[in-house]
């Protein structure tokens, strides 16, 4: 699997790789964060729009598909979108968006 990332208002590692099954962690900074801003995960698939994964303000909040959950830290200044056990067909681009 590969998940690849673009930069925007927010910095992500530009790409990322695992094997089927075994979990990763997609980090995202966001520095200029405000007390109230969102923090939102997307992702899209090859030939598909994009599409909302999840978001929250900080702590935790699981995800169903794909499994996982994502983590905003305390001063929401950085957050991971941890997926539990990707598959081939999870296979995206994966943004993370300040919102």
């Amino acid at each position: 699997l590969a998940v690849a990332a673009v930069r925007a208002q927010v910095q992500q590692e530009p790409s990322l790789e695992t094997t089927e099954d075994t979990g990763i962690n997609i980090s995202c900074s966001h520095p200029d964060k405000r007390s109230g801003d969102f923090i939102h995960f997307y992702r899209q698939l090859p030939g598909q729009s994009l599409e909302h994964l999840v978001g929250t303000a900080r702590g935790f909040k699981d995800v169903r598909a794909p499994a996982g959950r994502l983590w905003v830290s305390e001063d929401g200044r950085s957050s991971a979108l941890w997926l539990r056990r990707p598959r081939r067909g999870d296979a995206a681009v994966y943004y993370c968006a300040l919102g």
